[in-house]
């Protein structure tokens, strides 16, 4: 597909949405915000209220299992979650993405990940953990090293020249070699010391923090010190962070300040997965069509969500090209969705087009084109990511959202979103359940950005699960309740009482239109309260919506036809 090679380098490229998580029917212009940078108090604040919500479990889990490992990204998103579900699915994500066989039941990352653990804990632990410890820390992200060189007891020590030379004696000390570290460098020296002789051993960039001697005037002198080129008081002097020895030829490259605290800084740091690397990265591209969407979320099973996504532009942000008095205009159109760990779940890939006679296209071009795509997902957080390109012009439009399927309890009185449309009629039965802004037996079209003129008639589409039966009638009994505020005031209301469903049904489908000749212009909030008479219980659901004064030029969405 053309948008494909594009997508690959474009979508690759979105930002890892960690926050600020937006309910599925807001509009662009209200996406998700989680890409800033929190503040101290704010993440003062959300680790409050993680350590609140979820307990010792998943704050074990994210303080002493994976604190080397896990990124920031992934731990900023892990923080914000809601629901123990969610944590539950994250950590499955988590580990699933660092398993090098993704498909089979064994997982070697994470039993080698825990095997180190219990080895850090084992062979470093001195009154803390072993894991906390620095030697800790390098081995759980690291694995053993090529080779240990190991002064338990410190002892005498000879430095090499590029250190000053001559001996002196050392607190208990070891060096550890890693031939390659991956995304680091080759042959890499690491130094912990133990000045305290309490076992704790330190990772230093200081070569001469071993040094017993360096405080005792007159012991340990360096070669240069003992030919008198050079004062022991010269060595805290020194402006590179240590108290080496001076020596006539300087340091090597190795030995330079910056480049010990980068190395350190590199090696304590969680490693670097590409795929990740690419998720958290900042979009470069321009975002130059405006696009509009919608999210709704309807049961069709206790573990499986149908997730209408919904993609509105303006006919007149695409470029229409006329050709035998036709014009048309033809859209690249790609959706990925995604685990909150990158672990991608669907993607889509489909081209549109929109062709006008030269008699309507005059009509046509104020109004909007909508494309949707119903997936099917299990109940959870995910990651969208959608891409409109322009193929005339190579305009691009981005969406980059959150989608926080629900759960559907199968005791609980719930309910769908409530979609606010402009079209809900029946379908022919070929079309029952398949294509566009089809649920079941009805074509139900939302309409994005729920904004509405007085000429027009306010479609309501909702479905209300497991209600419950009358034990002799095996029959529901429910109530419903409409309501339309202006703030708070209350300025519509109405009731009705649906009629009793066959037997065994537990659903009621709401499927009516307002008319809102009456309503003047100005922004508004409807509210169905659905009561179940045999249960004693309710469920309500909101939308907001907004009223114009009719216009000629009101565009009223078309939906595309694939191409």
């Amino acid at each position: 597909m053309r948008i494909r090679g594009y997508a690959a380098c474009g979508l690759g490229c979105v930002a890892l949405i960690c926050g600020g998580w937006a309910r599925g029917q807001e509009q662009a212009a209200r996406q998700d915000d989680s890409t800033r940078k929190l503040s101290a108090k704010e993440q003062k604040q959300r680790k409050k209220k993680f350590a609140k919500e979820t307990g010792d479990v998943y704050g074990d889990w994210l303080r002493e299992d994976v604190p080397y490992i896990i990124s920031d990204e992934e731990k900023a998103a892990f923080l914000r979650l809601e629901t123990n579900e969610e944590r539950d699915q994250f950590i499955e994500d988590f580990w699933r993405r660092r398993n090098p066989d993704p498909e089979s039941l064994e997982n070697t990352f994470k039993e080698e990940h825990y095997r180190r653990i219990a080895y850090a804990n084992e062979h470093f632990a001195s009154g803390i953990p072993g894991w906390k410890t620095d030697r800790g820390h390098v081995y759980i992200l690291w694995g053993p090293p090529d080779e240990i060189e190991s002064h338990p007891t410190g002892g005498t020590y000879d430095r090499p020249m590029e250190e000053g030379g001559g001996s002196t004696t050392t607190y208990p000390w070891e060096k550890w070699r890693y031939r390659h570290l991956e995304g680091i460098k080759e042959n890499v020296e690491l130094e912990f010391v133990d000045p305290s002789g309490s076992g704790e051993y330190h990772i230093t960039t200081d070569p001469s923090e071993k040094d017993a001697l360096t405080h005792v005037p007159g012991a340990g002198p360096s070669f240069w010190e003992q030919i008198g080129m050079y004062t022991k008081a010269q060595r805290f002097a020194n402006a590179d962070g240590t108290t080496l020895p001076a020596t006539p030829g300087g340091r090597s490259a190795g030995m330079d300040e910056f480049e010990r605290m980068e190395l350190l800084k590199a090696v304590m740091q969680p490693p670097k997965y590409k795929d990740l690397e690419a998720l958290v990265s900042v979009r470069m591209v321009r975002n130059q069509l405006h696009l509009e969407y919608g999210v709704e979320y309807l049961r069709m099973t206790p573990n499986t969500v149908l997730v209408p996504i919904t993609v509105q532009l303006a006919n007149r942000e695409m470029e229409f090209r006329e050709v035998k008095g036709v014009h048309s205009a033809t859209l690249d159109v790609y959706l990925r969705i995604s685990t909150l760990t990158g672990r991608v779940v669907q993607t889509f890939d489909e081209v549109v087009a929109r062709d006008f006679p030269e008699s309507l296209f005059s009509t046509y071009l104020p109004k909007s084109s909508v494309y949707q795509k119903a997936v099917p997902l299990a109940p959870g957080l995910y990651r969208l990511d959608v891409v409109v390109k322009d193929e005339a012009n190579g305009n691009v439009g981005v969406i980059g959202t959150a989608l926080r399927v629900p759960r559907y309890e199968e005791e609980k009185l719930d309910a769908s979103s409530l979609v606010l449309a402009d079209q809900i009629e029946a379908v022919p039965s070929a079309q029952v359940g398949s294509g566009p802004f089809v649920i079941g037996a009805r074509k139900v079209r939302p309409r994005i950005g729920r904004e509405f003129t007085n000429a027009e008639k306010l479609g309501i589409y909702l479905q209300v699960y497991n209600l419950e039966l009358d034990d002799d009638s095996h029959r529901t009994d429910s109530h419903i309740e409409y309501r339309i505020r202006k703030g708070n005031e209350e300025i519509w209301k109405a009731e009705e009482r649906p009629e009793e469903k066959s037997a065994g049904s537990e659903q009621l489908t709401i499927e009516r239109f307002l008319p809102l000749a009456t309503i003047a212009p100005g922004a508004y909030t409807l509210e169905i309260r659905v009561t179940d008479r045999n249960a004693q219980s309710s469920v309500v659901r909101t939308a907001e919506f907004s009223v114009k004064a009719p216009a000629g030029e009101r565009a009223a969405t078309a939906a595309p036809s694939p191409k």
